[in-house]
């Protein structure tokens, strides 16, 4: 599925982060977090940091064939950093270039600011074949650049000039599609960072970061085929949707919901939820997701005629913010301020099952009020080790998400034990049936 909606969503989540409130190159905010999400770092970094930072991102999904000769495209997508650096030129023999922060020249503010180049990389996997380990790679690498533009300042030997400079990056694709039951299949897509970088570089933040693969993202779309939904699988696939191992990243339907659409995939590191949109009522990305726009567009217009003047000159990004914000009417920020949208209702999200008033352990009918002797076993933590042999009253039987059974319990000689009761937080242990000794005695 090529479509505006895909393209929109993908852009949103490429850029999400590249540049912060409050939208200056000065702002220490932008020089040392941007580009936080998605980021695949060099192998050689990656194993400095004892692997703590990643240099893969994997995916893995379930793919339905629905033909005899199903195909499969992968896109990857990130970004690569790039320097855009305002110096000071002295030209002469040798030319020298001294980096500065910013830089005026004729009345108009150059700064120091780390642009972007969107890469893409692309496998084909197909026909193919439901029955064997199907397999494909794609190596990529992309040079190093950098040039130089000069800005003449008068008629002297100094002048001043903007840098733009890239390192090279190196990588690799890999695409696996493993059958796992008739006619369904594991896919697996690894991105690998093999960008070398030497121990020196290691240690420098700047150095790392540009050769890293910031805000990866990878686009399934299938033919002959159907994606199966990782966030609400049907039942016969949950355990092998649940075996699925992702790495940084989660994937999640995209297309028209209403049409059951089911060819196309998003992994992004930013979790989303099946079938994304994006709000009508916005008018263009503002970049920082921790912020509303309605918040980020009261703040713009807020700034000094000297902020916005640096903002301006950021880069692009920035201008269409700007722009964007100082023309928005009466009208728009009312769209802005919240929308009333129907919701699908969910009987069993709205009405959940009734509480457990009794379970069996033991060979007990436990129940509210019973009294019992605890034993932990899955943790071992000081406050298990002060907990273990006291006795205690079930407060209440609970159940979680997952179907598993947990005793909110009141210790017998805890002072506060009236605040358990009460349940509040400090005073009520939950502990599995397992990790507690029903006792002859029970009191209502």
């Amino acid at each position: 599925m090529t479509s505006p909606l895909l393209d929109q969503i993908v852009n949103a989540v490429l850029y999400e982060g590249y540049i912060l409130y409050p939208y200056r190159a000065s702002s220490k905010k932008n020089r040392r977090e941007r580009f936080t999400f998605g980021r695949v770092y060099p192998k050689d970094y990656s194993d400095s940091q004892k692997g703590v930072e990643p240099y893969v991102s994997q995916t893995e999904c379930l793919l339905q064939a629905r033909s005899k000769a199903p195909s499969l495209n992968i896109t990857v997508r990130f970004l690569q950093p790039m320097w855009r650096e305002a110096g000071r030129m002295s030209i002469g023999k040798k030319t020298s270039f001294q980096v500065v922060p910013e830089l005026l020249v004729d009345d108009v503010l150059h700064q120091t600011w780390q642009e972007a180049i969107e890469r893409s990389v692309t496998v084909s996997l197909g026909p193919l074949e439901s029955s064997q380990l199907n397999r494909a790679s794609s190596p990529f690498f992309f040079a190093a650049f950098s040039a130089l533009q000069p800005i003449p300042v008068g008629s002297g030997a100094t002048r001043a000039g903007i840098r733009r400079r890239q390192e090279s990056l190196e990588g690799i694709v890999e695409v696996e599609a493993a059958p796992v039951s008739p006619n369904l299949l594991k896919i697996t897509v690894r991105v690998l960072n093999q960008t070398p970088l030497n121990d020196p570089a290691c240690s420098d933040q700047d150095a790392v970061i540009m050769r890293t693969f910031a805000s990866t993202h990878t686009i399934l779309q299938a033919t002959g085929s159907e994606f199966v939904s990782m966030m609400d699988p049907p039942a016969e696939f949950s355990q092998l949707a649940v075996q699925c191992k992702n790495i940084g990243t989660w994937p999640v339907l995209i297309g028209d919901e209403n049409r059951a659409q089911r060819d196309t995939m998003l992994s992004s590191p930013i979790i989303l939820y099946d079938y994304p949109q994006i709000a009508p009522e916005s008018a263009g990305s503002f970049f920082d997701g921790t912020e509303i726009d309605e918040m980020l567009t009261l703040r713009v217009l807020t700034m000094t005629d000297g902020e916005k003047v640096e903002m301006r000159q950021v880069d692009e990004c920035a201008r269409r913010i700007l722009e964007r914000t100082e023309t928005t009417g009466a009208s728009d920020f009312l769209k802005l301020h919240g929308t009333m949208r129907e919701v699908k209702t969910n009987e069993e999200f709205f009405n959940p099952p009734k509480p457990l008033r009794t379970v069996r352990a033991g060979g007990r009918e436990l129940r509210a009020g019973t009294s019992v002797r605890i034993h932990p076993k899955k943790r071992a933590d000081a406050i298990d080790m002060m907990l273990d042999g006291k006795t205690a009253l079930i407060e209440a039987i609970e159940e979680d998400a997952e179907g598993h059974v947990h005793l909110a319990l009141v210790v017998d000689d805890d002072p506060g034990k009236d605040l358990g009761f009460a349940r509040q937080p400090g005073h009520r242990f939950f502990y599995s049936l397992e990790e507690v000794e029903p006792l002859e005695e029970a009191s209502a």
